[in-house]
């Protein structure tokens, strides 16, 4: 794994290590997009573990469309193509029904805590005496089915129809055995939701800091939280992991409070979105909704396009429009900004992160979504390969000519993809290779989009040619 090293600092672990410059200036490791990482609360669904879900595969059926489960939904309304899930909670207890057998019970219980509302109907199938169907509802619809067959078994069957469901477990109580009995839309007792705390939330960065992502979203407009994501992405990024925050605070915060709390970041790894509150043709988002869908349209760009003046084809107005000199206060103030284009459609105003002083290592390319996407990229690619060949390669002439060669390639299809004007890649000459260690110079001039157009009119009173 790549890591971030200090100028001069020797390190340990054998691997590559990344540190980053301002370039001098007068004033096959492909791109991964599209990946999102969501912290969010639910009544079902693994809790406290990270969960994988491919767009297609859809979250409801894991995790339900109850508590903050639609900042993954807005996620996936942004472009989204993966999820990082982690449903945040601790404590609570499970839902459970038992079904009267011959002998004894059969119980049903959820695999994980929370209050769901669900009930179940066992009866025979229509369209097999032989058979019976154990169907689980939520919410009046089909949620999970098994069948079993029917005899002198059917409880032991019923147990064991259960045995792959990742939503339920099924066992035998009071020596349950002989025939299920009947029942319908049975509900399950008891259940209790987690609990959730500000500790809950740290935990769960440990835990999604073990996987790559593009963006990363929460659930809440507390600040607290939002720090903690701050100081999270700050930290990943030293062990070489490159992620953007995306936060947002509902309107109701006065328009200074929300400027202050931007420009509080002043990072180019945050992103925090100042007018959150708009409507769709479904209904209305605020806060961290909007948040999440800001975060699946920063991941699913690729780093060879900008959001500036991208139209949000999932919002349908915007409940909170600036003036022109607030529109200007918001950006100089490190905010992401929503209004609209010439034909009413809501668009990102200026596609910009909160950093907003530069240091004597950043250039103001930083401030720019666009271009943090470019050279995070750019730096995972090359990382990547460096990754990889580190302790594979001699470090003589030839080997280093190797890692050249590897590297240059990452750069040189950069610029064939739009993302970069040039990059070279050279052996530093400051650094002199020795024993197992050697220093590369990575010179690149990553592209930026024409946001500022500027026009000349002339115009000739006389109405001769």
């Amino acid at each position: 794994m790549a890591g971030y090293f200090q100028i001069g600092e020797m390190k340990i672990r054998p691997g590559s290590y990344f540190n980053v410059q301002k370039r001098t200036e007068n004033n096959e490791f492909g791109a991964v997009d599209g990946i999102v990482a969501v912290l969010f609360r639910s009544n079902m669904g693994p809790l406290g573990t990270v969960k994988m879900i491919e767009r297609e595969e859809g979250y409801e059926k894991t995790y339900g469309t109850s508590g903050t489960t639609d900042a993954m939904r807005e996620a996936i309304y942004g472009g989204a193509q993966k999820l990082i899930a982690f449903r945040v909670g601790n404590g609570g207890t499970n839902e459970a029904v038992s079904l009267a057998a011959e002998t004894g019970k059969v119980k049903i219980e959820t695999q994980y805590p929370g209050k769901t509302g669900f009930s179940v109907t066992v009866r025979t199938k229509l369209a097999d005496s032989s058979r019976k169907e154990c169907i689980v509802y939520k919410d009046a619809e089909e949620f999970e089915k098994v069948s079993f067959s029917i005899g002198d078994n059917e409880a032991q069957a019923l147990v064991d129809a259960f045995a792959k469901s990742k939503n339920f477990t099924a066992s035998l109580e009071e020596n349950g055995n002989g025939a299920v009995s009947n029942v319908s839309q049975e509900a399950f007792a008891g259940g209790e939701d987690p609990t959730v705390t500000n500790a809950d939330y740290s935990r769960a960065l440990r835990e999604i800091e073990k996987y790559y992502f593009n963006t990363i979203c929460v659930d809440t407009e507390d600040k607290g939280v939002h720090e903690m994501v701050s100081a999270f992405l700050d930290r990943i990024y030293d062990s070489g992991r490159f992620g953007i925050g995306v936060v947002a605070e509902k309107d109701t915060l006065d328009f200074e409070e929300r400027l202050e709390a931007a420009a509080g970041f002043d990072k180019e790894n945050m992103v925090y979105v100042v007018n959150p509150n708009i409507s769709t043709r479904t209904g209305e988002l605020n806060g961290y909704q909007t948040a999440a869908l800001i975060a699946g349209m920063i991941a699913a760009c690729p780093s060879n396009q900008s959001l500036t003046h991208t139209v949000i084809n999932r919002a349908a107005e915007i409940k909170e429009l600036f003036t022109n000199s607030q529109y200007e206060k918001a950006i100089e103030s490190g905010c992401l900004a929503l209004s609209y284009n010439t034909n009413d459609e809501v668009w990102i105003e200026s596609a910009n992160n909160t950093m907003i002083h530069t240091d004597e290592n950043h250039d103001e390319g930083w401030k720019k979504i666009r271009r943090v996407k470019t050279r995070y990229e750019l730096m995972y690619r090359t990382n990547a390969q460096a990754d990889a060949l580190a302790g594979k390669v001699d470090n003589d002439v030839n080997g280093r000519a190797t890692i050249i060669g590897k590297l240059q390639a990452i750069c040189n299809n950069m610029v064939q993809e739009g993302k970069l004007v040039s990059g070279t890649v050279t052996e530093s000459t400051e650094y002199t290779a020795d024993i197992d260690s050697c220093w590369f110079i990575i010179d690149v001039i990553d592209k930026d989009s024409a946001e500022h157009i500027y026009l000349f009119y002339k115009f000739g009173f006389s109405t001769l040619e």
